[in-house]
């Protein structure tokens, strides 16, 4: 993976095999993905320059307000697993809908995911968070149960049913996502992750 800069744009590029160039932002910094044959990334950065821009404002608003906010720091492991499958037993009766088998693990790049075979895995980080994001996280997940995997506009009219204020909902996790992140990186902390 290479690093790179370019007009106050830190970037990472990451060749592989895939027909078509690729840009995300899961860890904060800007990563894309191109095609071994690809030899310049600046049409890239320039045809996405509009979008970079949105999303690295997104970035800095969540990063600003992660040092207003706090973590919980009470919630056990074992308080976290009963209050998923308490959440998700609620959940799966209001969406009609069923889930396999719920996992639980540290995740690096999300908060909980959706399997094809309708299991569920929960990051072990959302012990974190305050409840009200905790059930939002569940409720997302289990609507892709009932929905599956796209983030298209049904699937956001069965999320805003429930959670009214859902886009508020979204952009706190990734404010609690950095601010976790923030706190992995101090070694007086890193005992309690």
């Amino acid at each position: 993976m290479d690093r790179k800069q370019e007009a106050n744009l830190e970037y990472n590029i990451d060749y592989r095999n895939v027909k078509h160039p690729r840009l995300e932002f899961k860890t904060g910094t800007l990563l894309l993905i191109l095609p071994k044959s690809y030899k310049s990334e600046k049409e890239v950065l320039e045809k996405y320059r509009k979008w970079i821009g949105k999303k690295e404002l997104i970035i800095r608003t969540a990063l600003q307000e992660a040092n207003a906010r706090s973590l919980n720091q009470d919630r056990t492991d074992k308080e976290l697993r009963n209050l998923v499958h308490t959440l998700a037993q609620n959940f799966q009766k209001e969406l009609d809908t069923h889930i396999g088998k719920i996992y639980f693990r540290k995740m690096k790049t999300k908060w909980a995911s959706h399997s094809q075979n309708n299991n569920l895995t929960i990051n072990t980080l959302l012990k974190y968070l305050p409840q009200p994001q905790i059930e939002y996280v569940i409720y997302h997940e289990l609507v892709h149960a009932k929905q599956g995997k796209k983030h298209d506009k049904n699937f956001w009219n069965l999320i805003s049913r429930k959670f009214k204020n859902y886009q508020t909902l979204e952009n706190d996790l990734l404010t609690y996502w950095f601010l976790i992140q923030q706190n992995l990186r101090k070694p007086e902390t890193m005992k309690r992750f």
